[in-house]
């Protein structure tokens, strides 16, 4: 696939009316793009060349505060839903008129010249109703788990999930669903379609709304300084290309500046002779793409370890008291990426190929996989599953079940993290992989850092808080599938959402798979955390820099 920058549409820019609170149901009118905010009831016009934005229904606002969904028919009427209600209105008065009611709270509206389509989170479920009789013809699945919003494009359905960070494409006569992608922000309310007249193509607009910590002065109290949160909402265009062929979707790209720099300040005195420094270097992947690489201080040379790139740093030697700063900088494309595996493709899959089983189905990183609770979690975690897909899935649901997040200074073993029932971001790993390989399933680590998810912010120096690592599974004849160890685990019992189960944000950066990020040798041997910890020796600095946002190319 060719990733071409220009291909984005001159009005990308992002839209933000200066008073809304929280956006939600969004539509397009000619070139204006009307939304509605659901904590204040305004109903915006928001022109797209200028940005220049009004109220509607400055004397009626109080009937649409609450409104979520929003559509407009062939007729110019306005379709929107409050708490359980369904109305519609004039865009000249809008004085509302009832139209029916759900059993649960209506959250989206999508409207047709026969069909109306409402989304309900309550019930999981895609009401249709006769829009002339006002009777209800059937109810279709809803994919995600989170709040829904809906617009039709032709045959499809399209919708948003606030908790899954997911747009699907549906078919709209059977609600199967055809493929989904991952929007870059969190939270998306709302979405409408554009027709760009420029280009002919549709771009479809995604409205997002959530609240953001801040800290905040407060001259009043004692700490000066406090944690609040404050709103943000606004509407930006989701990108995405879908390759049937390769089973994914890709969706809003971004090209950033990751910096990894060891600062040599050891600890204690130490002297090691003829040391290789070695630094994997990110990855060519699906969904991401290496366009440049300098090293940072010292010079390196580039080896190939198991097809992957890695720096090596050499010195004569290192002691107590040397100090330098060195590393590598890269320029990348990331993605998010969304698989679209079913179960029924991983019916009669063929066998593991034969270097595989030594290689992805041993415990050969402190899994405890031969402990007594560590054999019964992965025969209790499947229970009678054949399918491979459904397997791994319910090996997920079954870590989420078990445990809790929370950050440790130290990992600990599969079993350790089991009985303890609380497990860091590589605890939650450990266990998913000791449980998939047990039940056979080819499995591996991935990592290394998260940009910071703040994509509107460029050219700022941004760091992460901390490492991450997840997971790939293999699934034979259609190749390594991602799956994050626990950021999907937000409730307590679940239900879980799916957003990355087989799907990864456009922040995540692949580094060193099947080999180390970072190891040293000297005279030739490695040199063990035992014997030396790497911490010891130095400080690690990362850095992201979102460079400019990307668009695919069909």
């Amino acid at each position: 696939m060719i990733f071409d920058p220009a291909s984005l549409p001159s009005h990308r820019q992002t839209i933000r009316p200066i008073s809304a609170t929280a956006l939600h149901g969004i539509v397009f009118q000619d070139n204006k793009l009307i939304a509605i905010d659901a904590k204040n009831g305004y109903l915006y016009q928001i022109a797209l060349d200028t940005g220049h934005t009004t109220v509607l229904n400055s004397h009626r606002w109080q009937e649409f505060v609450g409104t979520t969904g929003l559509a407009i028919d062939d007729q110019n009427n306005l379709w929107f839903t409050t708490r359980e209600n369904l109305y519609c209105c004039t865009l000249e008065d809008f004085t509302p008129k009832f139209f029916t009611r759900l059993p649960y709270t209506a959250n989206g509206v999508a409207v047709t010249a026969n069909t109306i389509y409402v989304t309900c989170q309550r019930s999981g479920q895609i009401f249709i109703f006769d829009r002339q009789s006002g009777r209800e013809i059937t109810r279709l699945y809803a994919p995600g788990i989170g709040i829904e919003n809906i617009t039709i494009r032709g045959e499809e359905l399209w919708l948003t999930d606030t908790l899954e960070q997911t747009v699907y494409c549906l078919d709209r006569a059977t609600g199967e669903q055809l493929f989904s992608m991952i929007t870059p922000f969190e939270s998306p309310t709302g979405l409408a379609f554009y027709r760009d007249a420029n280009s002919g193509k549709d771009i479809l607009y995604v409205a997002y709304a959530f609240q953001e910590p801040c800290i905040r002065d407060n001259p009043n109290s004692e700490q000066v300084h406090e944690l609040s949160y404050r709103p943000r909402t606004f509407v930006h265009p989701l990108y995405f290309h879908y390759d049937p062929a390769k089973k994914y979707a890709l969706s809003n790209g971004y090209l950033i500046e990751l910096s990894y720099v060891e600062e040599l300040e050891p600890l204690y005195n130490i002297e090691l002779k003829d040391v290789e420094w070695r630094i994997a270097l990110p990855l060519e992947t699906p969904r991401q793409k290496i366009r440049s690489v300098e090293a940072v201080g010292l010079p390196f040379i580039e080896e190939i370890q198991d097809g992957q790139r890695v720096a090596v740093f050499k010195f004569e030697q290192i002691t107590g008291k040397q100090r330098h700063i060195f590393g590598w900088k890269v320029v990348l494309e990331v993605w998010g990426i969304k698989y679209q595996i079913t179960p029924q493709d991983c019916e009669d899959l063929p066998p593991l190929p034969a270097d595989f089983p030594d290689r992805y189905l041993i415990d050969n990183d402190d899994l405890a996989m031969n402990t007594e609770i560590i054999l019964n979690a992965a025969e209790e975690a499947i229970g009678r599953e054949t399918n491979l897909l459904r397997k791994v899935y319910s090996i997920r649901n079954y870590v989420y079940d078990q445990l809790s997040y929370g950050i440790k200074p130290n990992i600990d073993t599969p079993d350790i993290a089991l009985r303890r029932g609380v497990g860091s971001c590589g605890e939650y790993v450990g266990l998913l992989l000791a449980l998939c390989r047990l039940n056979g399933i080819a499995c591996r680590t991935v990592g290394r850092y998260k940009c910071p998810p703040h994509p509107l912010e460029r050219n700022l120096p941004l760091e992460p808080d901390y490492n991450h690592v997840w997971m790939e599974f293999y699934l034979p004849s259609i190749g390594w599938v991602p799956m994050e160890s626990n950021p999907d685990d937000i409730f307590e019992g679940g239900p879980y959402p799916n957003r990355f189960f087989m799907g990864l944000a456009w922040y995540h950066t692949e580094i060193a798979k099947d080999i180390p990020f970072e190891r040293m040798l000297s005279q030739g041997q490695p040199v063990l955390k035992t014997q030396v910890p790497i911490g010891d020796l130095a400080i690690n600095h990362v850095q992201f820099v979102i460079l400019e946002e990307l668009a695919p190319k069909d």
